[in-house]
């Protein structure tokens, strides 16, 4: 294979690599930022002793461990993901499998909940995802989907009143190009309450979560920036030099950095199939 032929292989894969460096950066600061917001909805939901979760697309171990105590020895927590690195598995009280949601069979058994943050955005295959999640639950059981849209505020700097809210922003709409030319839906997050809805689930809900500024959404924009550093070079959507005095920016503190709004929409598999209408009355 060429260099030529490497880079295009390299290129149809998901941007953000768990396999760099910068991947554990950015799961301790998405941690930060989102797991109140996901704890806090995942109680509301009634999360208790003996349930059974599927932690889609986990990345780190912080949810599957909150899980892990909250349904605790009769309970059980399963936890997947493509690339399972960033979890322990030695004594970890949940099972840990590699799983591709979008092209596997649903695990074995059934869920009293099943959820996942910030995975179906970057799935090509969305709908089989979909699919798959639904089959596991048990009639009775959630889905909690939790999802960014970016193009719903698409700024790393709202409030851009200088050159460098102006820098961020440019970065980060080369950082969105990035992610739609690897088939991220840039929208997709607003699509959640519809698709549960259309996926038969009932009792539907969704919220959102904004965070403005954060000493968490500077540690996460410097990790992702320099996750995706090469590629932004190597597309001319920023220089080096652009890139260094961005980061420079960010760790002087006066950087007002947000994310793109994190979106958690829920539903239930009925408990029973509704019966067909009788049109003969």
């Amino acid at each position: 294979m060429t260099d030529d032929e490497a880079a295009r292989e390299r290129d149809k894969g998901y941007l953000l690599d768990n396999r760099q460096a910068e991947a554990g950066e950015r799961f301790a600061a998405l941690s930060r930022l989102f797991d109140p917001v996901t704890f806090r909805r995942l109680g509301a939901l009634g999360v208790a002793e003996g349930w059974s979760c599927w932690e889609v697309g986990a990345g780190g171990p912080s949810v599957p461990g909150w899980l892990a105590e909250r349904v605790g020895e009769k309970g059980r927590v399963l936890a997947t993901d493509l690339d399972t690195s960033w979890m322990p598995q030695a004594g970890a009280p949940y099972e840990v499998v590699r799983h591709d949601v979008g092209a596997d069979e649903a695990p074995e058994g059934s869920f009293d909940l099943v959820h996942a943050r910030l995975v179906l955005v970057h799935v090509p295959r969305r709908e089989a995802a979909l699919r798959a999640m639904v089959r596991a639950l048990r009639p009775g059981g959630w889905l909690l989907l939790e999802d960014a849209d970016p193009a719903l505020q698409p700024l790393a700097c709202p409030d851009e009143y200088g050159p460098e809210q102006e820098l961020a922003n440019r970065i980060r709409r080369g950082f969105r190009a990035l992610l739609a030319e690897r088939g991220a839906q840039l929208d997709f997050g607003r699509t959640l309450p519809r698709l549960l809805r259309t996926a038969g689930l009932v009792d539907v809900e969704a919220d959102a979560y904004f965070p403005i500024t954060s000493p968490m959404g500077g540690a996460l924009e410097a990790a992702t920036v320099r996750q995706i550093r090469d590629r932004l070079i190597e597309g001319g959507l920023a220089t080096a030099e652009e890139i260094e005095e961005h980061l420079a920016n960010i760790a002087s503190g006066s950087l007002d950095t947000t994310t793109a709004p994190l979106i958690s929409a829920w539903g239930r598999k009925p408990l029973s199939r509704p019966r067909p209408h009788d049109e003969t009355r």
